[in-house]
């Protein structure tokens, strides 16, 4: 059996999982295996009142700085360094030492987009090159203080080889159920070297998601995916490192791809609590990019209106997902995000707002995230390729300070690179015949040139290269 659950003591009260769904209150202790709502169907959030909130807020940042330099294997994690706002503080966390990414200024990026300056948060520097890591070490550090002996996920590959890996250090066996034929090699295998059991299904990722909650419904199995609150605790500590390494100044805007909508929803639990712990004044405007094939947030968002806000306003209690989504960035081809409602409500209470971007636009923003000697997969390269679009419609001044979160490293997706430079790369016909193949034609293209073995013939290359 796992051990008992409890609150750190510096919470001030116990924590516990909350039905968000305000006319509900449903509330459940750390101990119960549930991902939604019992009563209602709802997502849960971790609630745990903060002792630090009337504590004092430089002497804690003078704590998580002097914790970074610690050969402690808690201290040495990017996530549990700040276990003051996590609902868990065990004794042997399972940890790869997550976190503790890159925060890189861009100055092409910047031009590119219209604005003055831009900084990247790389969280593809994470162990298993995805920012999947900062959640999965809270969920199976909670997995196994239950006792879990199998952990489960749906994926587009990210989430899996994350999965597989903490699953392999804490020594649990790990199924997987990614979309046959829809993700990267390179992350599928990730996944197999770690040891998970791989089940290729015969649909899309929704239908590895609906297939995973019905699996959770087994005591011995535990969910790992993002509708699982812990996951949410771990990737909100992002938001803590960066504003340390702002110097506790906060952006004006924060810029995150769109897929299953657990990091934008972590994004806004992290900084509203550094906000009312008194860490921070305010919170930056979020904006979340989707891609213009699979982009149901984004439709439903422009549903709303402009900027609704507040318990007045009538939010939608159901999202219409796309059915086939569509798009070659695929750690974000999901149709029916799990995590909407948190991703809304962060969206909304910060006055930011949910975009989607094409593929050229995707394809040719990573190329010049790749100019900066910084690479990403192709879904990171939808944030730059928002930004520039929202600098084009006025919404993000040219002068104000502005962060994209990059989610994935370069070598997730390596044929994507090499399309895209030979230029190969285009959107598959689908199966049903409802899209036609649709070929992208980079504004970047660098294709390896064949030349002749001798020194004159690489020069003349060089110098028409240069002119």
């Amino acid at each position: 059996m796992g051990k008992s659950l409890t609150a750190p003591q510096n919470t001030g009260a116990t924590a516990r999982q909350r039905c968000l769904q305000p006319s509900c209150g449903g509330i459940y202790a750390l101990a119960d295996r549930v991902y939604v709502c019992s009563r209602c169907g709802g997502p849960l959030e971790i609630d745990a009142p903060l002792g630090v909130a009337t504590g004092d807020p430089a002497a804690l940042r003078e704590k998580w700085r002097l914790r970074a330099a610690s050969p402690d294997a808690k201290n040495r994690s990017g996530v549990w360094r700040y276990r003051e706002f996590l609902p868990l503080d065990p004794d042997a966390p399972v940890t790869l030492f997550e976190g503790n990414t890159p925060l890189y200024d861009a100055p092409r990026s910047a031009e590119y987009c219209g604005i003055d300056v831009l900084q990247l948060k790389h969280q593809g520097c994470n162990p298993t090159g995805s920012f999947k890591d900062t959640g999965m070490t809270v969920a199976v550090t909670h997995a196994a203080m239950l006792g879990a002996k199998t952990t489960i996920c749906a994926s587009t590959g990210n989430t899996a080889a994350s999965l597989a890996a903490y699953s392999a250090r804490a020594r649990f066996r790990c199924a997987i159920l990614v979309p046959y034929g829809q993700i990267s090699s390179a992350k599928l295998a990730q996944s197999m070297d770690y040891g998970a059991s791989i089940f290729e299904v015969e649909g899309n990722f929704d239908d590895c998601m609906r297939l995973v909650q019905e699996l959770g419904g087994d005591p011995a199995i535990y969910v790992a995916n993002s509708i699982n609150p812990f996951r949410i605790e771990g990737q909100k500590t992002v938001v803590f490192e960066l504003m340390e390494q702002c110097g506790w100044r906060v952006p004006d805007a924060v810029v995150m791809p769109g897929g299953n909508l657990g990091n934008s929803s972590a994004f806004g639990k992290g900084f509203n609590e550094l906000r009312d712990a008194g860490l921070i004044d305010r919170v930056p405007r979020l904006y979340v990019i989707q891609a213009e094939g699979s982009a149901p947030f984004v439709r439903m968002f422009e549903e709303l209106g402009p900027h609704p806000s507040g318990p007045e306003h009538n939010l939608p209690e159901t999202m219409i997902a796309e059915t086939h989504p569509y798009t070659l960035a695929t750690a974000i081809k999901i149709g029916a995000p799990v995590s909407w409602k948190k991703s809304l409500r962060a969206v909304l209470e910060s006055r930011g707002e949910v975009i989607a971007a094409t593929e050229q636009e995707i394809a040719d923003a990573k190329a010049i995230i790749g100019r900066e000697g910084i690479g990403c997969e192709p879904a990171s390269a939808t944030t730059v390729a928002g930004i520039r679009r929202l600098a084009r419609e006025g919404k993000i001044r040219c002068d104000e300070n502005v962060i994209a979160v990059l989610t994935g490293h370069l070598l997730k997706d390596p044929e994507y690179v090499s399309n895209y430079h030979r230029g190969t790369l285009a959107l598959p016909a689908e199966p049903e015949g409802m899209r036609r193949e649709r070929r992208i034609d980079g504004a970047f293209q660098n294709c390896p040139q064949r030349v002749a073995a001798n020194k004159s013939a690489i020069l003349k290359r060089l110098e028409s290269r240069e002119a």
